[in-house]
Parts: structure tokens; sequence; C-alpha cells
């Protein structure tokens, strides 16, 4: 039997065993280690758990990634992000679908110091359910709404999705980050012509809040300060090179910890909560990356991803029509399973025909970011839909799931000006 049929026996075998909920990392684990015993030998397969694995993580970059769960967990489980939302209603709320579109804002700032996109549906969930419930808007727009504003926060930086594939393609952490700023704003503007679009055509999804004095609107923004601060002074920084990416992240922190005890928002109760998730989410997406790296030595000796590049090559197509088709892969990806799991296993095999087409590895590292966040909303398994069923368990998953397709527009036109005009990414090279 030769190489590239064990490399994709192992690949059927993974999806099979995944399709009986073992989870992700820990299949990538057995079927990489396995495979690595049958295509090299046992003692290759254990240097690759000791040497090469020792070499990654003992990495000074890899501590970037528990710095950043941190920021964002200090920050959510203080509660340092309300002042978002209630600036944002201030602003936005008195006209058609305002609570909507503060629900896009609100999510848009806590992405920005958070970088999960389960963490800002869930506070989502909790603050603005009742009030939308409250003025009495549409419940298929509340709870999309809800659910596709969580998927802000894959792409707004700080966002571990953005760190793992940096790590995992050996790219640079600051330039990825930096890089998807624009192409957040872009994406939260098109969120919001969104909403405006679906009220003007049926005002009754959306009524309009109460009005607000403009030195309301002035005193509110007096909340938002430390967030933008902090945001401001984590990216500019890294931007600007003050500090590297893991500077960056314990600066960031640290700046949370000031900001809710200057607050009067941190106590131990808070606090340990944040470390305890902190540990959590940093293990998983450790033992997530393990798992990648035994399963990517794996392909990598059967030349699989070799073959899958000359196969690309050898075709008479376009190269665009390659790239369409392995984007289509990723959102299919994305809706049937965790997007950074999906990442994780499909990067290995796909990166590289990217790379030899001749396509930028940062403008296609932030696509790939952006068409794989649409699939966390896209039936049959989209993560911030059945997060914000949780907060609204009388309606219909598949009502969320309606809400949250309206969004998908804005995604594709995303892409579609991505495609057409690179330098919104690769500016920062």
């Amino acid at each position: 039997m030769d190489q590239i049929t064990i490399a994709i026996i192992g690949l059927i075998v993974l999806f099979a065993i995944m399709l009986l909920k073992m989870p992700i990392s820990f299949s990538m684990f057995i079927v990489g280690f396995l495979g690595l015993v049958v295509v090299a030998s046992p003692r290759a397969a254990y240097n690759v758990l000791t040497a090469d694995l020792w070499t990654q993580f003992s990495s000074y970059t890899m501590s970037v990634i528990p710095l950043y769960i941190l920021m964002g967990e200090i920050v959510y489980r203080t509660g340092v992000t309300d002042s978002l939302f209630q600036a944002a209603y201030k602003w936005v709320g008195q006209f058609r679908g305002g609570m909507a579109s503060t629900v896009i804002l609100a999510s848009a700032g806590f992405s920005a110091v958070c970088g999960s996109n389960a963490a800002t549906s869930a506070a989502m969930g909790t603050m603005a359910l009742p009030e939308l419930k409250k003025y009495k808007y549409d419940d298929v727009l509340s709870t999309g709404t809800i659910a596709a504003g969580g998927t802000l926060g894959i792409l707004i930086p700080p966002s571990t999705v953005l760190l793992v594939i940096a790590l995992q393609t050996e790219q640079s952490v600051r330039e990825l980050l930096v890089a998807s700023v624009i192409p957040g704003v872009i994406l939260t503007v098109l969120f919001l012509g969104t909403v405006f679009y679906l009220c003007t055509r049926n005002p009754e999804m959306g009524p309009a809040g109460p009005q607000t004095s403009l030195k309301e609107k002035l005193s509110s923004l007096t909340g938002v300060i430390p967030t933008l601060f902090l945001f401001a002074f984590v990216i500019g920084g890294l931007f600007l090179g003050w500090f590297t990416p893991t500077e960056s992240g314990a600066f960031g922190a640290f700046g949370s910890l000031v900001i809710a005890a200057v607050m009067g928002k941190l106590n131990l109760k808070n606090l340990g909560e944040a470390l305890n998730s902190t540990i959590k989410s940093s293990c998983m997406v450790i033992t997530l990356m393990i798992s990648a790296m035994v399963f990517s030595r794996f392909l990598a000796i059967t030349m699989l991803p070799n073959a899958v590049v000359e196969w690309t090559n050898s075709l008479q197509v376009a190269p665009v029509l390659i790239l369409s088709t392995i984007l289509i892969i990723f959102v299919i990806g994305g809706a049937l399973m965790d997007a950074l799991g999906f990442l994780i296993i499909a990067i290995p095999i796909f990166y590289p025909t990217i790379i030899s087409l001749g396509y930028d590895p940062l403008w296609f590292s932030i696509l790939l970011c952006i068409v794989t966040s649409a699939g966390a909303i896209t039936p049959p398994v989209g993560v911030t839909v059945f997060v914000t069923k949780g907060f609204a368990p009388e309606t219909p998953i598949m009502s969320i799931f309606k809400g949250a397709c309206y969004y998908l527009v804005a995604y594709l036109i995303i892409v579609v000006l991505l495609t057409a005009f690179p330098q919104i990414v690769t500016f920062v090279v």
C-alpha cells in the first residue's frame, strides 16, 4: 500500500471517529501517531512526541495564547464591557433596528478585547436579549443578530484563531493581527447595513427606541474609554512595533486587571472564574495544536500535501477556481464542526496548494478566518447559534439559524472585496 493511500485512509478514519463523538484533538492525535508508526516507525513516532513537541511548545511565542485568553476572560467575567452596550445604545438605539445595531457594535467592541466567538455571543445573550424582548424586537432578528455578532470575535484582534493560524503556518503574529483590523471594521459596517436593510424593509422587526440627548450620548462614552484604551494600546503597540505579540498579550492581561480593579469590578470570585476558564481554554487550544502537529507530521511523511499541490497545478483551470473550491470546503467544514478544529486539520493539506498558486499567505489567512467564521452561523453545527439558543430556549433553533443567515450576505460581500482589493490586508507587509 502506497503512502498516499495510507494518508487518505487516515483522513477517513479521522472523520469517522469524530462522528462517533470523540474530541477533535484526541482523534487527530490517535490517527497521527498510529499513522507515523505505520509509515515510518514507532521510534519516529515517539521522537515527534518528544523532541519536536518540546521545541515547539517551549517557544516564547506560544505564551501569547494564554495571555490573550486571560485578557478576554478578565474583561468578560468582571463585566467591564457592560458599558460598551450601554454606550452603543445611547447613540443608535433611537433608530429603527437600533437595539440590533447596538448588539453588533457592542459585539465588535467586546471582540476587540476577547477574541472568542462563543464568549462574545454569551456576553451579548446575557446583556441584550432581555432588552430586545422589552422593546418587542422580532425573535428571529434578535437571536440571529446575537449569533452573527459573536462571529466578529474570530476576526477582530486579538483572535485565538488568528494566533493558531500564525503559529501553524509560521507567519508573523503581529502582521496577522494588524492585517485583520480593517476587514473586521468592514464586516462590522456590513452587519450594521444588514440590520438597516431588514428594519427598513419591515419596521416591525426592529422598532426604534427612546430618544437620547447629546449630553447623554457624550456622557456614555466615559464608560467606553477604558476598553478603547486597552484595545488601542495592545493593537496599536503591535502596529507601531513597541513590543512583541507576547509582550502585548502580557500588557493586555495586566491592563484588563488594572481597569477592572480601578472600576471596582474585580473580586476574588470573578478573578478565580477568569483564571479557571483561562486554564481550560488554553489547555484546549494547546492540546489541539499538539494533536495538529502530530497529525501534520503524519501527512508530511505521506507526501499528501505535495500530491495535492501537484494535482492542482496539473489542472487546466484558473487559480481563482481552485481558491473558490478550497474556500467552499472551509465554509462547509466550519458548518459541520468547530471552526478552530477544522482549520487545524485542513491547513496542512490546503495551505501549500495556495502558496504554490502564488497567493499571498497573509491575505489567504485572513480570508480563511472570514469564511470559517461564516461557518459558525451556518447549519447544521453553527457554534454561536447553539450558544445563543442556550439564552433563548423558547426560540426554535431553525429560527435562530434563519436570523443568523441574513448576515451571510455580508460575508459574501467582504470576500469579494478582499479578492478584488487584496491591499486591504497586504498593506501591513
